[in-house]
């Protein structure tokens, strides 16, 4: 009783199979409706292009059906190929000698055509009767999209049957399991970061063909990264290591098999390693361009962004965005260590501050009590000659800040980077400059783009004074004042430097850039 069920279950299964495989076929021909006649001709004749008027005595509709599906052919020693078959009907008439179809690839325009021809025998004695065709010659590859034409011969205008189709793709469980050109998709790799390799491992296919094996960078087709390599499929060893040189999110790994028209294969092994993208910024001192160029291709957009504090969002320069198609270049541009690029693209966001590595001298600027007790000074250093404006702002929650007041310096000559010499300064109504949500900025004016060093809620009592602080998470904090109840010097810079009073990033306190004193 068990066995018979498990008999019945397992023909069962094995029939549900079948209806689900993909049909077979033996030899490459077609065949015609029982009691008719036909031949195949595989070549076309470029005069059947041309149509002509149909006979009056052609009634409509000549043509009735045109149904395409996907076949396959197995070789005895193993592995498949994939046929087009076309199942086509027509009303036979005198002057009628056959049908043609004709199959065309989208991706490569290449057309081929098969074409059957009825006995005038069978057109005259079948006269107004159904002629059942079946095409099953038509090579196709695997997922390839095809556009099909259905038309007589000879080629009367206004009769044709046209449909677009998509050979069934290494998806479909029976064309994984039994069409080389799938076979490549099965291939295995790991990546050894340490030795800049990926090793791929090919699947053993006995009586299978030879597989190719190459890095490329995706763009609009996939271009050379390395050499190509072909594994023979008595290889005695499958494995092969492709090395790199940079690890990009459009460097690929692509396989294919040594077949005709056979389909490729690509994975990305480094499609999340979009750091590298952020990070091809390039500094010209001559010109003070700051240019960036992917190594990939994106879509989206760069600007320029000034960050007052490394945990702060980067806040976008006026008239900076451009499309990050190729190459993008802002000239001339501050070096200042808070001038970053922000990048909103297809493959991601990110942030690059090029000025924050070692080498990229930036100016200062500090805050003091001027002479007159009115006012305060606001003193710049620059390593290289440069122009500087001082402006008062009122903070809001919305950047950037709402600033109603402009105060330009004089020029500033590459002596004043010492500190001895005479520096260059501004001096600002205390009345104007001190205040809880008040905030003294200053700005380079001599380059194009430019991010502002800013000292906010300075409150300055005659004696009673509180340090300046940036705006940032710190902003809350309050500075001590130094031996004898006044404020010496505030500085603001990127660089840790030596000290002259209280001065924000001095070795020692090891604050952050820009940051009070805790």
């Amino acid at each position: 009783m068990l066995a018979g069920r498990a008999v019945a279950l397992l023909s069962l299964t094995w029939s549900a199979y079948q209806s689900l495989a993909i049909p077979r076929v033996a030899e490459c021909g077609l065949s015609c409706s029982q009691g008719f006649t036909c031949k195949s001709r595989r070549n076309r004749n470029v005069l059947h292009s041309f149509c002509r008027p149909p006979p009056e005595s052609m009634a409509p509709p000549v043509l009735g059906a045109l149904t395409l599906s996907t076949a396959m052919k197995c070789a005895p020693q193993g592995g498949c190929s994939l046929r087009l078959r076309a199942h086509a009907s027509f009303t036979l008439h005198e002057s009628l000698r056959g049908l043609e179809a004709c199959s065309m690839s989208l991706d490569t325009q290449e057309t081929h055509c098969r074409s059957v021809r009825v006995s005038r025998a069978s057109r005259q004695r079948q006269e107004g009767q159904q002629l059942q065709v079946h095409f099953d010659c038509f090579e196709v590859s695997v997922a390839q999209s095809l556009y099909v034409t259905l038309r007589t011969v000879p080629h009367f205008c206004g009769v044709q049957l046209e449909q677009q189709y998509h050979v069934k793709d290494c998806r479909d469980e029976d064309v994984g399991r039994n069409v080389p050109d799938c076979f490549a998709q099965k291939l295995s790799y790991r990546v050894d970061r340490s030795r800049k390799v990926v090793l791929v491992q090919v699947p053993e296919a006995p009586g299978g063909p030879d597989y190719y094996v190459r890095l490329c960078f995706k763009w609009i087709a996939c271009e050379d990264a390395g050499a190509l390599v072909r594994v023979t499929a008595n290889s005695v060893s499958r494995m092969v290591s492709l090395p790199y040189s940079r690890e990009l999110p459009c460097l690929c790994l692509e396989s294919w098999s040594a077949t005709l028209d056979a389909v490729r294969t690509q994975t990305c092994p480094f499609e999340n390693d979009t750091d590298a993208l952020w990070e091809a910024t390039h500094y010209h001192p001559g010109s003070q361009a700051l240019s960036w160029e992917p190594a990939c291709p994106v879509s989206g957009h760069v600007s320029l962004c000034w960050r007052p504090d490394p945990e702060a969002p980067c806040q976008e320069l006026e008239h900076s965005a451009r499309p990050a198609h190729g190459r993008v270049q802002y000239s001339p541009v501050d070096m200042q260590p808070q001038l970053c690029l922000k990048f909103s693209t297809s493959r991601g966001f990110g942030v690059s501050c090029p000025f924050q590595q070692p080498g990229f001298p930036a100016w200062k600027m500090t805050v003091r009590p001027a002479p007159l007790r009115t006012h305060l000074r606001v003193t710049f250093f620059s390593p290289s000659p440069a122009r500087f404006q001082v402006r008062l702002c009122h903070r809001r929650k919305m950047w950037p800040l709402a600033c109603h007041r402009t105060l330009q310096a004089t020029a500033l000559s590459p002596a004043s980077a010492n500190l001895t010499a005479d520096p260059v300064f501004v001096d600002v109504p205390r009345d104007e400059a001190c205040g809880p949500d008040t905030c003294i900025q200053g700005r380079r004016t001599d380059v194009h783009f430019s991010g502002p060093q800013q000292l906010c809620a300075l409150r300055c009592g005659a004696w009673d004074v509180l340090g300046p602080r940036l705006l940032g998470p710190q902003a809350g904090r309050k500075t001590e004042l130094p031996p004898g109840g006044q404020l010496t010097e505030i500085g603001v810079s990127s660089r840790t430097s030596k000290c002259q009073g209280w001065t924000a990033g001095c070795s020692g306190d090891q604050l952050a850039p820009g940051h009070p004193e805790p």
